[in-house]
């Protein structure tokens, strides 16, 4: 098995047991993005797809990380699942999904957050709750017994990784960190000092 592929394994193998500690949302990852003038933001996002191209996500292209993206396409992931003691970090470089996968997963998700995905303007200032709630319900009329369009502003990224590092605690703070890194003639493996 080749490096990345057994990088991928591993990740997947501490998402289940994540999902079977029972926690609420094991797929939650903090991702890291830098804007145009060099400012980085972080916030959490659902993975909801892996596989040797990479780490999905879905949001509005618009919002501020959509805009991040669009100026610097460099981003950062990383899951810690405290029942685990573990960590994972992923560094690559997002680009975005093909509208046919975007439409896809669009058709799996709930109703009433497709709604909320052409209500909400993302990371826009908002006047009132009320705003929100009225652009929704407008929404709610415009589509009422027909299925909800995939708004041109809403699609997925795709992370390509060029490096994975997984941290699992060890007592004396002598955690254990693996380090795989894409380099020109392929995926190397590097024990990390903690």
């Amino acid at each position: 098995m080749d490096l990345y592929q057994e990088a991928l394994d591993r990740l997947q193998s501490l998402l289940r047991q994540a999902a079977d500690t029972g926690l609420a949302e094991p797929t939650a990852m903090t991702l890291a993005t830098v804007d145009a003038g060099g400012r980085p933001t972080a916030r959490t996002v659902l993975l909801k797809a892996i596989d040797a191209r990479g780490l999905v996500f879905y949001t509005n292209t618009l919002s501020r990380k959509g805009r991040a993206l669009a100026a610097n396409p460099r981003a950062a992931l990383c899951f810690f699942w405290q029942p685990l003691l573990a960590q994972v970090l992923v560094e690559g470089s997002a680009e975005p999904v093909a509208a046919a996968e975007a439409d896809a997963y669009w058709a799996t998700r709930p109703r009433a957050s497709q709604l909320g995905a052409w209500a909400s303007l993302q990371s826009e200032p908002l006047r009132s709750r009320q705003e929100l709630e009225q652009r929704y319900a407008d929404y709610e009329a415009r589509y009422a017994g027909q299925p909800v369009p995939r708004p041109p502003h809403w699609s997925g990224y795709r992370v390509v990784p060029d490096l994975v590092e997984f941290w699992l605690s060890r007592p004396g703070r002598l955690h254990e960190r693996e380090r795989y890194v894409r380099e020109a003639d392929g995926w190397r493996k590097l024990l990390i000092n903690p």
